[in-house]
């Protein structure tokens, strides 16, 4: 990302354990005024955001990945070491706020006192006090500010208690950096690590000698560093003996050794702890049988929520776009630009914006569920199971997070340790079916599927769109496994999560999150389906020489031999002069090739579209069939237009040769299916390449993907037809 006026701001780190509650503390920090952008050179995501401090003066505070310590076991926590340890790098901070979860404050003290010796100016907040005071824990902030040598702040996100004063302290630190200078480190160099260090410092300028060992540590993977650099390294290394694990091991256990009397002194624990609400919640959610089976009941609730529940916006975007139509038309006349308007942008735009109330519920219902820490839970629980399949339980996250989108879904596996199951996952999270694919499942059910209650509980058609779903998790199961037994490495894998207290979300937290990703959806799906909607509008509308022209004369010709009314006249012109089109002769240049599935050319245009953003479909077919004659009156075209929904034009479509429905319930079934299991778009394949570092494993992907959603729905096709 490119720094501008920020350049000119301090540069606050905002660092922590996962589930420590930074996300919370930064929503809180900056509100809307944050964006998210990648760190230079790979693809991990960061959010950025302006902070304003009580005197009105403003920072930039940067949320980076939760780690554990700067000895990293995945892509996350890499990076953090990286920035840490290169001053010069742009997200190198000024000063940080280390987030803690003060109900288990020893397990969050490691990468703390790792920071404190690399000399940075730190600022321990003590989130979840109020939590803490629940359960009975006294806190001395005082004395563990006094041990530490730090400022020590009891903080709660969820409340915002303390959060004036946590900006209060912080601006006091940036505005006196002279501080920073009393350099007392926490852990004390062995003899050996003085002399590498020694070493290290005289040929690398490296001031901090702590930095000095962390770059030796990681001296083969950090990416600032010079190849002579490297080779400077390697020689010091094999020089002096140094074995890389051996001491990572020993300086660990001295930490833990030094700060596990410090939080004995300054945090009192009741006596025994009773069996609280998490307890007792997590005996029946983690129960072996009884998990799973909520789990399948929590997700069947959401996807008939999602139907149930957005149906009155649906009706009201769609009828808004219908008289914004309108009233285009009836202002701007008769004429091309109108035509562009109405039958291009409008009718393109309307056929994604008609969907995001699912979307936007979707999003809404999943946050909750992290936000109250169930999430969490499901990793756990599914964690043997994912290792079946050649993945383990952080999988089921992008899995999960799949649903929203497979690009950043894609990128969350960089918390995977092991490579191998790491890369199965990059490979089967695009069959998770993406929000992307909500607008097309939703188009084809309410088409084929009637509404009516099965049991009397749930409605057919959400139980058709959870069984897409469902077909796309096995299909993920079932090529993870097959990946597994044709890898065949032997790497070693483990599973390290902190299951956090069962909390109540906090709605700040919820509503940004949900806010974010819409407008990152509508913004992302609406450039594309804008460029998408006026070529295809111009293709549909132009022709190769006289094609549009011949193909009128002809259509009235065969018109008048059929005696058709003036409406069916201009139904049967606007078909002819579509296929003499460019878009028309596109299209049915590949009908043979998809004919076999049920699909005429017009959906074919659709698939070609599609492969730029799935959401394309919808509006790809919304401009198609709302291409209106030019013969009629321009209000009545338009009025027409304005209340025939997609649904309704999709119903009446007829093959041209056989006049034979297109949409029956096979077609409907096998594109279903073939949107269930095909690749879901270009940028997906980017960020496999990218994440895989090879267009091997892209390019493997991509065929598999597309001949088995190919042939699958062609069997599906022929069962139901």
């Amino acid at each position: 990302m490119m720094w501008k006026e920020e350049d000119r701001l301090p540069k606050v780190g905002m660092v922590g354990n996962p589930n420590a509650g930074k996300s919370t503390v930064f929503n809180l920090l900056t509100g809307l005024r944050q964006h998210t952008g990648n760190f230079p050179g790979v693809t991990v995501e960061i959010k950025t955001g302006r902070m304003r401090f009580p005197s009105g003066s403003e920072a930039t505070l940067i949320d980076f990945p939760g780690t554990y310590s700067l000895y990293p076991t995945s892509s996350d926590e890499k990076l953090v070491a990286a920035v840490m340890t290169n001053p010069a790098d742009t997200f190198f901070p000024d000063a940080l706020i280390y987030i803690a979860d003060v109900t288990h404050l020893e397990r969050h003290l490691l990468l703390l006192t790792q920071l404190l010796d690399l000399n940075l100016p730190v600022i321990l907040a003590l989130n979840m006090s109020d939590t803490a005071s629940e359960m009975g824990i006294k806190v001395n902030a005082a004395k563990l500010s006094d041990q530490l040598g730090l400022p020590v702040i009891s903080i709660s996100g969820r409340k915002e208690d303390n959060i004036q004063r946590l900006l209060s302290e912080l601006e006091k630190m940036l505005k006196a950096p002279e501080k920073a200078s009393e350099y007392k480190p926490f852990y004390k160099l062995t003899d050996q690590e003085k002399q590498i260090t020694d070493a290290i410092r005289h040929n690398l300028s490296i001031e901090n000698p702590y930095r000095a060992l962390l770059i030796l540590h990681h001296h083969q993977w950090l990416p600032f560093l010079k190849k002579q650099q490297k080779e400077v390294l390697d020689a010091i290394a094999i020089t002096k003996d140094f074995q890389s694990l051996r001491t990572q091991v020993d300086e660990t256990l001295d930490r833990y050794d030094k700060f596990m009397p410090i939080v004995r002194e300054s945090i009192h624990q009741p006596p025994a702890f009773p069996s609280t609400t998490t307890d007792k919640l997590d005996a029946v959610l983690t129960h072996r049988i009884g998990g799973p089976v909520i789990f399948i009941a929590v997700m069947l609730l959401i996807f008939q929520a999602i139907f149930d529940w957005s149906g009155y916006p649906m009706d009201a975007i769609e009828n808004g776009f219908g008289l914004l139509s309108e009233w285009v038309a009836s202002a701007l006349g008769e004429g091309w630009f109108t035509e562009l308007l109405t039958d291009g942008i409008l009718a393109g735009m309307s056929g994604i914006l008609v969907f995001v109330p699912q979307i936007a519920l979707l999003f809404l219902l999943i946050s909750i569920l992290e936000e109250v820490g169930y999430m969490a839970r499901v990793v756990f629980m599914f964690d043997k199971t994912m290792r079946r399949f050649g993945m383990n339980g952080r999988s089921v996250i992008s899995l999960i997070s799949g649903s929203a989108c497979a690009v950043p879904a894609i990128m969350s596996s960089r918390t995977i340790g092991n490579w191998q199951e790491r890369l199965i996952t990059i490979m089967v999270t695009p069959f998770v079916s993406c929000s992307a694919r909500i607008p097309v499942y939703l188009v084809l059910i309410g088409l084929a599927v009637p509404a009516v209650k099965v049991g009397g509980i749930f409605n057919a058609q959400s139980l058709v769109f959870g069984s897409m779903y469902a077909l796309g998790v096995l299909t993920a199961f079932l090529a993870g496994w097959a990946m597994k037994k044709w890898l065949r490495t032997r790497e070693p894998s483990f599973l390290a999560i902190e299951l956090p207290e069962y909390r109540m979300p906090h709605w700040k937290n919820v509503w940004l999150s949900v806010w974010e990703k819409v407008v990152a959806f509508v913004a992302g799906a609406g450039k594309i389906i804008l460029v998408v909607s006026i070529v295809l509008w111009a293709m549909s509308r132009f022709g190769p020489g006289n094609a549009i022209s011949d193909a009128t004369l002809t259509a009235h010709q065969e018109a008048r031999e059929m005696r058709l009314d003036s409406t069916q006249t201009e139904d049967f012109v606007q078909q002819r002069r579509l296929e003499a089109s460019f878009a028309g002769q596109m299209g049915k240049s590949f009908e043979p090739l998809i004919r076999p599935l049920g699909y005429d050319w017009k959906i074919g245009i659709a698939l070609l579209t599609s492969f730029a953003a799935r959401e394309v479909f919808t509006g790809t077919l919304a401009v198609l069939y709302n291409m209106g004659s030019e013969e009629g009156d321009i209000n009545d075209r338009t009025e027409n237009a304005a209340k025939a929904t997609l649904r309704s034009k999709m119903k009446v479509e007829t093959f041209s040769d056989t006049g034979q429905p297109v949409y029956t319930l096979a077609t409907a079934l096998s594109l279903l299916v073939f949107y269930a299991l095909a690749m879901q778009c270009f940028s997906t394949l980017a960020v496999v390449r990218r994440e895989t570092g090879s267009w091997k494993w892209a390019a493997m992907q991509f065929v598999a993907m597309s001949l088995l959603a190919y042939f699958g729905a062609w069997a599906v096709y022929r069962i139901f037809s």
